[in-house]
């Protein structure tokens, strides 16, 4: 972890001479405080590309001091798909933990995925790529990983509910992408409507006719 960022001369004798003095953040506080303020930039509906000289202005630091923390823009965006995979992930463990009917297991999974995107807009445009187009090409090549391997979750469901089938494996294939282009459908429209039209409107009854 990269020293915390020292305040300048110049910065000290201005907190001075106004009477106040700049808060130091404790190790690792301005590396998530770089990642929030990037997510929060995000969620400003039809907004261009984040630079890093924006970032570093909404937090009131130099591009330098991004640089301290990051060794790219790619690795800031990297940190927010990280905290999508830990978050999303944890609570598909806890659902197939939990739930042991796979129809229900299914539904509550694809929920909360949605609810997700829902309550963190920013995080949805990463997940669906919007944020993503003029970044380095791993990033959506990491984001497609996501949903390549919550495809892969569907189809471990959907194979005890199709068990009677001639073609049980083709059937849960093809059906854990339609599960999954699903999910990302809604999140893309929720993005692309300015975060207006919400991932979760009609649910119960979308999810009843994919599930059942």
């Amino acid at each position: 972890m990269s020293e915390v960022e020292t305040p300048s001369s110049t910065d000290q004798d201005t907190a001075a001479a106004n009477g106040t003095a700049r808060k130091r953040p404790k190790p690792g506080e301005r590396r998530v405080q770089i990642l929030q303020t990037l997510a929060s930039m995000l969620e400003r509906p039809g907004a261009e590309r984040v630079t890093t000289a924006a970032l570093a202005g909404k937090l009131d630091v130099s591009e330098a001091a991004l640089y301290r923390h990051f060794a790219s823009k790619a690795q800031m965006f990297e940190g927010l798909i990280e905290f999508i995979e830990s978050s999303v992930f944890s609570l598909v463990n806890q659902i197939a933990e939990r739930e042991q009917n796979p129809r229900a297991r299914l539904g509550k999974t694809m929920a909360m995925v949605l609810q997700f995107g829902e309550k963190n807009p920013g995080m949805c445009r990463v997940m669906t790529g919007d944020a993503l187009v003029f970044e380095n090409e791993r990033l959506q090549e990491r984001m497609n990983q996501l949903f390549d391997k919550l495809e892969s979750h569907f189809k471990q469901s959907l194979r005890d509910l199709v068990a009677g089938s001639a073609t049980p494996t083709v059937e849960a294939q093809a059906q854990a992408s339609v599960l999954t282009a699903f999910c990302m459908g809604r999140l893309q429209r929720y993005a692309r409507s300015g975060f207006k039209r919400m991932p979760t409107e009609h649910l119960d009854a979308s999810l009843a006719r994919l599930v059942g």
